[in-house]
């Protein structure tokens, strides 16, 4: 049911298994499934003067390939294919990106550091857990358990994408995009992910978020092992307005996960507003005394997390640490780290 106290507001029905929703003229919504907590995400096609083009593209499963051997089987995904355009790394947008490039023999468009960050992620596969990783988790203050799970898991990225194009054609910054009768402006942003593309149609006053905005969770945002002292938090603050001042309200938001949604501004200040309100609840549990990354969940996420679902873990740990390192870069607090490798933090006088 909505909720008639939200300023936002839903115009479609989902669509069903191996069908689709005509949300403008030539734009469809599916669905795919994820084995996931978050068990769906949303892929968009457009026809073009000759096909049809896909924006993301769903897991790299079994279960994805029979849908999308369904869903292109008859009806207007029956035509050609003539390019996969995906919106950021992750494994649930980009994780047929290969398969269907290979298989319709069309071009792969993503921003550079996307695919290069997908390459070499998937360059990890099998490989033994480095150094740098186990001293980010201990740091954080992960037992030497949860750091055996991390050095097990290690490298599992690669199962959930089929191996990228050895040759992509860039997104960047303004481009402009030709699709039917319809340009489209590609839109980067970074906070989630480090060159996220969304996808804004003056014309169908359609935005194609991505995990840019979503009405009903919030994105991830994190600090991972490879670039520790890295802060995606004042990214995604920049990324925020940035989409507020050149996309106007009215659009009808195409976002990966939940619903589409009428409320785009509203939302943009939702995102930005609870931000903020865990970053003070933070820093009121620093006022009464240091604080690891593992200690500070409770007051980020309002419940603590344990070492039992790894994953949850990891994700509130990234979490956690864009949170610190923010507010390191503010000048509001300041990290020490103590003689067993464990990170601690205060705020600053």
């Amino acid at each position: 049911m909505p909720d008639p106290a939200s300023p936002l507001t839903y115009p479609f029905e989902r669509p069903e298994p191996h069908d689709f929703v005509e949300v403008a003229p030539g734009v469809r919504w599916i669905r795919l499934p994820l084995p996931f907590k978050l068990d769906h995400i949303n892929v968009w096609t457009v026809d073009v003067q000759d096909g049809w083009v896909l924006v993301d593209t769903g897991l790299n499963s079994p279960q994805t390939v029979a849908d999308w051997l369904a869903l292109t089987g008859s009806g207007p995904l029956a035509r050609p294919l003539r390019g996969v355009y995906v919106t950021h790394m992750h494994p649930d947008h980009v994780g047929l990106a290969g398969w269907f490039t290979r298989r319709a023999g069309v071009p792969l468009f993503m921003t550079r550091t996307e695919y290069l960050s997908c390459r070499v992620l998937h360059a990890d596969t099998s490989r033994e857990a480095p150094p740098d990783g186990v001293r980010f988790h201990r740091e954080a203050g992960w037992s030497e358990a949860a750091i055996e799970a991390y050095r097990s898991r290690f490298g599992s990225f690669g199962k959930f994408i089929h191996a990228l194009p050895e040759s992509f054609r860039r997104l960047e910054d303004g481009q402009r995009l030709q699709w039917g009768g319809h340009e489209w402006q590609v839109i980067v942003t970074s906070g989630h992910s480090p060159e996220h593309a969304s996808l804004y149609c003056p014309g169908l006053d359609l935005l194609i978020a991505g995990d840019q905005v979503l009405p009903r969770i919030s994105s991830n945002v994190s600090v991972y092992p490879n670039e520790p002292l890295a802060n995606p938090l004042q990214g995604w603050f920049e990324s925020l307005e940035r989409l507020r001042e050149q996309v106007p309200d009215s659009v009808l938001v195409l976002p990966a996960h939940n619903e589409p949604f009428h409320g785009l501004h509203a939302r943009l200040e939702q995102l930005r507003r609870s931000q903020e309100r865990a970053l003070n609840a933070l820093c009121q549990q620093l006022e009464q005394g240091p604080l690891r990354t593992v200690d500070s969940f409770a007051a980020l996420f309002g419940r603590p997390i344990g070492e039992a679902d790894p994953g949850q873990l990891s994700l509130a740990t990234g979490e956690a640490t864009a949170c610190f390192n923010y507010l390191i870069a503010q000048g509001r607090v300041q990290r020490h780290v103590d003689g067993t490798g464990v990170a601690w933090h205060t705020l600053t006088n």
